[in-house]
Parts: structure tokens; sequence; C-alpha cells
């Protein structure tokens, strides 16, 4: 069984016995979200810890998303549950890269381009830079985040 699926269950059980029912919730509901995953598609596997946090990461950006929903229906309770909970699942996912760093593999990355198109990426060739952009940042920073700091630079 993958590491983090192991902690992430051990953990739900401490919750438990703490008896902290936001992190309980919040555990129960990201192994959910995982067992769901792996008996998607026409076979059951098990996922890598790779492909937990992928689960992770999309189930804190619904909590994100969420949270602003209801804060801009004025319903600052339940925005305030689904930040408690989003940072649960923070907890579990890699750091997030500073702007700095994301700009450097986003170099990279275009570096890397360059050198298999034969001269500098155009707009045209952002699909390949985001690839490898993708490859180097790997989820230690949300889509968005990448897309806006290579468009950035292919722009410039």
């Amino acid at each position: 069984m993958p590491e983090l699926k192991d902690k992430l269950k051990s953990d739900m059980v401490v919750a438990m016995k703490a008896k902290d029912a936001t992190r309980l919730g919040t555990l129960r509901m990201v192994l959910a979200a995982v067992s769901n995953e792996e008996v998607a598609g026409k076979q059951a596997r098990e996922l890598t810890d790779e492909e937990i946090q992928r689960v992770l990461t999309r189930e804190a950006k619904k909590r994100k998303e969420a949270a602003e929903a209801f804060e801009s229906a004025g319903r600052a309770e339940q925005a305030a549950a689904e930040r408690a909970e989003a940072d649960v699942i923070a907890e579990y996912l890699p750091a997030q890269l500073s702007d700095d760093d994301l700009a450097s593999l986003v170099d990279q990355a275009v570096a890397e381009v360059a050198e298999q198109v034969g001269g500098a990426p155009t707009q045209k060739q952002m699909g390949l830079v985001m690839k490898a952009a993708n490859a180097k940042v790997a989820g230690r920073a949300e889509g968005s985040r990448v897309a806006a700091a290579v468009k950035a630079k292919l722009t410039s």
C-alpha cells in the first residue's frame, strides 16, 4: 500500500480518537475520493503516491472554489468550513513553489523547448512549454500559475 494512503488512514484513526470532527470528516472524504479513483476505469487498481497527490490536489482545489462561492454568497460559516478542510488537505501536499522558483523552472522548460524546436518558442508552442514545465513542477504549483508564468515568459 502506498505510504501516503497509509498515513491518511492512520491520521484518520488519530482524528477519530481525538474527536476532531473537521479533520476526521476531511480525511474520510479524501480517502473516499482515493477509493473512487482506484475503482474508476475498466479495472480496479491501487494508486501510487503521485496519483494520490493528484487526487488530493483536485480535492483541495474543490474546497477553495467552494469557499469562494460561499463567500460571494454571503455564507461565511460554510466558507470557513471549506477553508478548514482545504487546510487539512494541504498538510498532505508538497510545499508550493515560490514565484521565483516557478519562474526559474519555466525558464528551464523554455530553454529545453528552444533546443528541441531550434529557436525561441512562440505562443503557438505554448503546449510544448507547458508539458515540459508541468513535468518539472510536479504538482508543486497550480496549473493556472504555471500557465500564467509560461505565457508571461513567451510574450516577453
